[in-house]
């Protein structure tokens, strides 16, 4: 009885293979005859080889996969296939599912791609707003160092007494609950210093009493509602309102600006870039933006925004403003600017002597030329990256952007804001006072 069962199998599994060839051969047969035929869309036989030669190489792919421990047998009956004389043969192919996974691997490598890519962009952007903050001198501590620098002030303190240390107490508290930030504790504290942030660290720059100081005092200053800084002796108003434009203020309306109470204006007048090269550019609006000023009554000067690394460089950069400016009656200085870039720029690296040596070049090559020279700086340049007492002979410019007037030494114009807004210009324009006229 169980030999019979076996055989009635046999003949059972023979009839079924019998049927699923037969089956396979008409599929086949149906396809030879639509591929030498017009099947409706224009596609024949031509067009079906012409697809097969856009370089897919079917039995190199089979072939590659079963070298990899695919076995192509063990897919399903649609790759099977029937030669002329109806004997069975094997069709090879590309397996859907292997085709799906490359393609996923491919999306997976494009899309961590994307996502390293959006990482660098927010580095890029945190050490740009770390730059920023340094450069105001806005930097937070960690509590760790906050607690050392303390200790160290206490020490003092018990050196001193308990009179002397209650004080110093009372003067930190009062300091850092008025919302005053680190550097303002410590300019509190070391009256005899210039405190500044600079790459990482404060510096404590003891204050050359032999240079020509300041005598401007707080009690003197008015903020307005605008935001604007006037200054007064007694109840005369002595300040005089100015700012200071290039490209990025685009199209200006000096009129409007006039009307606004302006009364000077420092143009720029070029730039060098920051990179390898430096090339020197003339700014696009400079000539518009004299033009305007000039027939609204405002008194103009200029600056030029400078990365010159020798003297070549730096008369190059002096020679572009005389030029530029020759058609026209300027009334106020002609400014060198010199400050750090934020990153690598390229006059970075200069030490203090040649940024000294530059700065005096291009002013007594202004001045023989007929104009007034001034130098532009700020609190980091002027304390760490210049030789002030090389330069005692020629005006200043300072930028800074707290109200306490904390530098000490000379100066005649004073930058307070980036974020001014004035009549006549469309976004955020530099504010300046100056103490006395730039004018004849």
């Amino acid at each position: 009885m169980a030999k019979r069962i076996a055989d009635l199998q046999n003949d059972f599994l023979q009839d079924e293979l019998q049927s699923d060839q037969d089956k396979k051969k008409e599929i086949l047969e149906d396809f030879e005859e639509e591929s030498f035929v017009d099947k409706g869309n224009g596609e024949t036989e031509s067009d079906i080889t012409e697809q097969a030669s856009d370089g897919t190489d079917v039995a190199n792919d089979s072939a590659d996969l079963e070298s990899d421990g695919i076995d192509l047998a063990s897919d399903s009956s649609d790759q099977d296939e029937f030669d002329e004389n109806g004997d069975y043969k094997k069709k090879k192919r590309v397996p859907t599912f292997y085709s799906f996974v490359l393609l996923v691997l491919i999306l997976s490598n494009v899309g961590l791609l994307l996502g390293l890519l959006w990482q660098r962009e927010q580095v890029r952007k945190e050490e740009t707003e770390v730059a920023m903050l340094e450069e105001q001198s806005s930097v937070l501590y960690t509590p760790e160092e906050v607690e050392e620098m303390l200790q160290n002030e206490r020490a003092v303190m018990e050196a001193n007494g308990d009179t002397g240390k209650q004080q110093v107490l009372n003067d930190i508290k009062n300091t850092l609950e008025s919302g005053n930030n680190l550097a303002a504790l410590f300019r509190s504290l070391y009256k005899d210093d210039i405190v500044v942030y600079s790459k990482g660290a404060y510096h404590f720059v003891p204050i050359n009493k032999s240079l020509k100081m300041n005598e401007y005092s707080m009690d003197n200053l008015e903020t307005m509602p605008s935001g604007e800084y006037m200054y007064f002796n007694g109840e005369e108003l002595i300040s005089h309102k100015g700012i200071d434009v290039s490209k990025h203020q685009g199209s200006i309306d000096w009129q409007q600006v006039a009307e606004d109470g302006v009364e000077f204006a420092f143009l720029r007048v070029g730039f060098r870039g920051y990179g390898k090269e430096g090339k020197l550019v003339l700014d696009d609006t400079f000539e518009d933006n004299i033009k305007g000023a000039k027939a609204a009554g405002i008194k103009v000067g200029v600056y030029m925004y400078t990365q010159a690394l020798n003297e070549e460089e730096l008369l190059e950069e002096a020679q572009l403003v005389l030029d530029t400016i020759a058609p026209y009656r300027i009334d106020c200085p002609i400014v060198y600017d010199v400050e750090m870039v934020d990153g690598n720029g390229r006059m970075n690296s200069l030490d203090v002597k040649t940024r000294t040596d530059l700065t005096i070049l291009f002013c007594e090559t202004i001045k023989k030329a007929g104009y007034k020279p001034m130098i532009y700086h700020n609190m980091e340049m002027g304390a760490l990256k210049l030789e002030l007492d090389r330069l005692e002979e020629y005006d200043k410019w300072f930028a800074y952007y707290n109200k306490d007037m904390y530098y000490p030494y000379a100066y005649k114009i004073w930058q307070y804001s980036a974020k001014g807004r004035v009549k006549g210009i469309s976004g955020e324009v530099d504010m300046n006072i100056a103490f006395d006229k730039l004018w004849d």
